[in-house]
């Protein structure tokens, strides 16, 4: 017997996400003219993590934040022993909910940072000079805590794989995981319609179109030729 854990919709942020962030740091690292590519998948994570926020009220049961949300009762039961139950542990979603936060600081910082050479972030006009340079140095520094949060949930997720035999990274491949064999398992995930992902979709379409300046006056056309004098 097996369970159905995560929905597709889920899985496929998941992954992607993953991707992202690896290609958000190599190409910030990098520099120079990877900037470009950097601010696009910036955007794209900024997409993502809307799309979850959005996903995680109207997505199917084991993708909700109401039945993963670390509440004081569900950490204290799980550190004694007691808890039972799928998808997220209380613990595992203490780091989900830590690392969604980042990444969304994160994306929001870049699109008001600036290098003070040739990039700017897409919505920097908004914001003063000196603000713009806080939020550079935020997002900056930012990168250190996505590592150490990124580490660690893969650290977790191979300590539960190989020493306490509890797979977490094929279910998040498959969407399935053994039921146990006593039958005290939870049910399978449910909920997750169509109406709710293309509405999740949109939304996260439009924040990103948002983001990325689509509510900004376009700039000025540049000078005719031969109206600006050659020296």
């Amino acid at each position: 017997m097996r369970i159905k854990v995560w929905d597709l919709p889920t899985r496929v942020f998941h992954w992607t996400l993953f991707l992202a962030v690896v290609a958000a740091i190599l190409t910030g690292l990098q520099g120079g003219n990877w900037m470009v590519w950097h601010e696009r998948i910036g955007l794209l994570i900024l997409g993502l993590l809307v799309f979850r926020l959005i996903w995680g009220v109207l997505g199917s049961t084991y993708a909700r934040f109401a039945e993963f949300f670390p509440t004081p009762g569900k950490v204290s039961a799980y550190l004694r022993g007691y808890w039972r139950g799928e998808g997220h542990n209380p613990l595992g979603a203490l780091s989900i909910f830590a690392l969604l936060l980042v990444l969304l600081f994160q994306a929001m910082s870049g699109l008001f940072a600036n290098d003070d050479i040739a990039f700017d972030g897409p919505l920097r006009d908004l914001v003063s000079g000196d603000l713009s340079r806080t939020l550079t140095g935020l997002h900056r520094q930012g990168l250190w805590v996505i590592l150490v949060l990124v580490s660690l949930h893969i650290l977790a997720a191979l300590f539960y794989t190989f020493v306490r035999r509890n797979n977490l990274i094929s279910p998040m491949i498959t969407g399935w995981k053994p039921a146990p064999p006593d039958g005290s398992g939870a049910p399978s995930a449910r909920g997750g319609p169509l109406w709710a992902l293309l509405l999740a979709l949109v939304i996260s379409g439009v924040a990103v179109w948002i983001a990325a300046g689509g509510l900004l006056p376009p700039p000025p056309p540049p000078p005719p030729p031969g109206s600006v004098p050659a020296w």
